[in-house]
């Protein structure tokens, strides 16, 4: 998430093709550049009765139950959207239309990697309109029970992200990192998803995984990691975490703030940003040439509606 002065889209197309995680459907998302002002807009190519393109923003979230999952007025979902978000959140990327034949992004290797690699292999094309930020002016903090999820000011993205589990494979873990390209690309974008193996026969049982495996996410017994390879970090669980932070943070866009976490998911990241975007004068749209944006001639978001 470098803090760069112009809108930026894809130079061109990339695709890519899947097993969806949870409903276990073979999926294709197709990325395709946009123009300024476009934002980051899916369309379910495979829905054709109704209006079939989902805006990526905070207040089209609908579910937060083990990924995150928008919706549409038409009723349209798209699901399992974090870790592509992750990945155009770390290489800036304004302006998209996602084109996906299923109700949900292929699940590839568990991480945001091959969504990054296939970004780095078209490249990037800056646009002539200037990068809207939004810029923390006071601190937000949410709770759940001992997790928290807070936001205060700081001129960069920056992500403090620590969990504590009783798994002895996992335990406690901590990661700090501003999550830029080269950062992202190092320390979070292989980082995969996870689970508990007494969780997996629960969301199985719910419907859910069942395109989960080895070949796309940890599977935890105890002390034990099930995957053959092993991990690919000592910390790969937290790292996933501030994955899944970034790809959440991104539903409205670039963000000022330093954001610290603790046992936080989903939900206490979508409960974060709402009560940043609720708080009025908590936050206000800015260039990096230090211009305060109008909102109303910036974006087609519905966060125009919210005052800041």
């Amino acid at each position: 998430m470098t803090n760069v002065r112009r809108q930026t889209t894809l130079n061109s197309a990339t695709v890519c093709a899947g097993i969806e995680l949870h409903g276990g459907n073979h999926t294709r998302l197709a990325m395709r550049p946009a123009p300024v002002g476009t934002g980051l807009v899916f369309v379910r190519t495979d829905i054709t009765d109704r209006d079939n393109r989902i805006l990526v923003e905070p207040d089209a979230v609908s579910d937060v139950k083990n990924c995150t999952t928008l919706e549409n007025a038409a009723g349209v979902e798209v699901s399992t959207i974090e870790h592509l978000l992750a990945a155009l959140a770390a290489s800036g990327i304004d302006n998209l239309i996602m084109e996906l034949d299923g109700r949900e992004l292929p699940a590839l290797d568990g991480s945001a990697e091959p969504f990054l690699k296939l970004i780095e292999r078209v490249g990037l094309k800056r646009q002539e309109a200037p990068r809207r930020y939004v810029e923390v002016l006071r601190p937000v903090e949410v709770r759940k029970g001992k997790a928290f999820a807070r936001i205060v000011p700081a001129t960069r993205l920056e992500l403090s992200v620590s969990i504590d589990f009783e798994d002895e494979a996992i335990g406690q873990q901590k990661v700090e990192i501003v999550p830029d390209v080269r950062a992202f690309r190092d320390r979070l974008a292989s980082a995969r998803t996870f689970a508990r193996l007494h969780e997996v026969a629960a969301l199985q049982a719910a419907g859910l995984s069942k395109g989960g495996s080895l070949e796309n996410a940890i599977i935890v017994d105890g002390d034990k990691i099930l995957n053959p390879e092993g991990l690919r970090f000592a910390d790969e669980f937290v790292r996933h975490k501030a994955l899944d932070l970034l790809g959440d943070l991104y539903l409205g866009g670039p963000i000022l703030g330093r954001v610290e976490t603790h046992a936080s998911g989903h939900g206490l990241n979508h409960d974060l940003l709402m009560a940043l975007y609720g708080t009025q004068g908590a936050w206000r749209f800015v260039s990096m040439n230090g211009e305060e944006l109008l909102p109303e001639i910036d974006s087609p978001s519905r966060l125009q509606s919210v005052s800041a």
